[in-house]
């Protein structure tokens, strides 16, 4: 019997783009979803994925791409205007008799909480949860390994790591995990509807523990750098970081702080849902540590040094300036998730 096919938005990015790959290695035809036909989208094709240029804020769009799929893994993404494409998808999927939705949400997804992004995500869980019909499965990972191995390139060429998150603790997981929780739920919809997945990592770690650990895989001595707020948001916006994202990470680092991410982790998700255990950090930055962009090699380092110079000489950027200047809508009482018990009371239940 032939496979599904299935509808695979946010393609290009870290877990889409995980997600596609093993969907065509399981024999599963993919249609990528892009925002405009590029070297991306280009490479997508080369993997064996058909793709689809769509208007995300647009239903019709939405609803042509979705014609002859039968399943989507959703991804939303940092945008004041989340929910109009939410909402365009929801409509979409229910007008195209989609079986099921894989939907990639929030650990921290909360109506209480002081960033936007993290508001609308829970927001769009209520949107696709009451979808008639379709089978919905949110994976609600936290503070991905991929957060802390950006900068892997200092580590290897500068033996630093720049470190904002201090001594808390997180059992950080890696895209491709989450990817594979995705993907199992789009094989079996029935086993999977209506479940909330948090994929892990198996230990807790704080950033200081993960320093020794790529010292290993980068083969010399790394320092934790703790970089302070201001100094992180010009670095970021020198990597094309958006102003959103910026906002929400800002948030984000001080739940960090509080333990929002140590908080019922680590746990057997990866290992209960794909029946394989979740990989260790070290497997995960070894991958890292092996990537073109972290090879000790002249260019690199005039790269690395360049940016690193010119970090502090880059304009300042203020979130809480930046969000009254887009009159984004704020909770009237907002909280952190540690601070947030029915935030707490509903995760546990997970």
């Amino acid at each position: 019997m032939k496979n599904p096919t299935v509808l695979v938005t946010g393609a290009t990015g870290k877990t889409g783009g995980a997600v596609v790959d093993l969907l065509l290695a399981q024999g599963y035809p993919v249609r990528a979803v892009v925002r405009r036909d590029d070297a991306r989208s280009a490479a997508l094709r080369t993997r064996g994925a058909e793709t689809a240029v769509v208007d995300v804020f647009d239903a019709d769009q939405w609803f042509e791409a979705m014609k002859g799929t039968q399943r989507a893994y959703h991804v939303g993404f940092f945008d004041p205007f989340m929910v109009q494409s939410a909402a365009a998808f929801a409509v979409a999927a229910q007008q195209a008799d989609l079986e099921s939705v894989v939907q990639l949400s929030q650990w921290l997804s909360s109506p209480n909480h002081p960033t936007l992004a993290t508001r609308q995500t829970w927001l769009v869980d209520q949107i696709f949860a009451g979808i008639p019909g379709i089978a919905h499965t949110i994976v609600n990972p936290g503070y991905f390994a991929d957060n802390y191995l950006r900068l892997m390139d200092f580590a290897a060429v500068l033996g630093l790591l720049p470190v904002l998150t201090g001594d808390s603790k997180n059992a950080p997981p890696a895209n491709e995990d989450i990817a594979r929780v995705a993907v199992a739920a789009l094989a079996d919809p029935d086993r999977h509807a209506g479940k909330r997945y948090r994929p892990t990592g198996p230990t807790l770690m704080s950033a200081y523990d993960m320093v020794p650990v790529i010292s290993k895989v980068v083969g010399r001595r790394v320092r934790a750098l703790d970089m302070p707020w201001w100094m992180f948001s010009r670095a970021a916006r020198l990597q094309g970081v958006t102003p959103p994202e910026l906002v929400s990470l800002r948030h984000y680092v001080e739940d960090h702080k509080q333990g929002a991410f140590a908080y019922g982790a680590p746990n057997d998700v990866v290992a209960e849902v794909t029946g394989t255990p979740a990989e260790p950090f070290e497997v995960t930055a070894s991958r890292y540590a092996g990537m073109p962009f972290a090879q000790r090699t002249a260019g690199n380092r005039a790269r690395v040094i360049r940016d690193f110079l010119r970090t502090p000489l880059q304009r300042g950027f203020d979130p809480q300036r930046y969000v009254r200047d887009q009159g984004e809508p704020t909770a009237p009482n907002p909280r952190y998730a540690m601070q947030d018990e029915q935030w707490k009371a509903r995760v546990s239940g997970q």
